[in-house]
């Protein structure tokens, strides 16, 4: 009987104790708040800019680590620039109508603590070959009834999801 006492304690103080893994987003440590400004765009390409700041602030949102305030009381500002918006072929007709088309959207973005003028985090989202399929690339195909604006909504979410992803602290 006390030997399953103290298998049945030693269990309980190894599954109390845990193995260094958290629940839920992790926030980085004296930060509570972020301002997300609109995004800067040089493209051509109309309202991704805005598309993309609405995108990454629903993000932080739902993922609850951090809150949005306005520029004045945020412990941090998280600033990004589209650096490209690429719009190319996947597959075409036999009289070169798109059947397929790919929209891709590279960013940049600094997570600056407003406080200290320290930067936390500073990275780019390239349109190159490694980062592109995971983050911001998606296909569309206009002949189905599919189109630009949502390949737009849908980009600008999963770049904003890569861009809150780095907000938080690595495991």
């Amino acid at each position: 009987m006390s030997r399953w006492l103290f298998i049945t304690l030693n269990l309980c103080v190894l599954l109390l104790s845990g193995c260094g893994y958290t629940l839920g987003p992790q926030a980085v440590q004296g930060v509570t708040s972020v301002h997300v400004p609109v995004f800067q765009s040089s493209s051509f390409r109309r309202n991704v800019d805005y598309l993309l700041t609405e995108a990454v602030q629903r993000e932080i949102r739902s993922r609850g680590a951090y809150r949005l305030e306005d520029a004045e009381t945020a412990d941090t500002i998280l600033k990004g620039r589209i650096v490209e918006i690429r719009k190319s072929p996947l597959s075409e007709t036999r009289f070169d109508d798109s059947r397929e088309v790919q929209l891709t959207v590279g960013a940049e973005i600094s997570w600056i603590d407003r406080r200290t003028g320290r930067i936390l985090q500073q990275k780019s989202f390239p349109l190159g070959n490694e980062l592109t399929p995971q983050l911001s690339s998606v296909s569309f195909a206009p002949e189905v009834g599919q189109s630009m604006a949502s390949a737009q909504q849908d980009a600008a979410r999963r770049l904003a999801a890569g861009i809150v992803d780095l907000m938080e602290v690595p495991w």
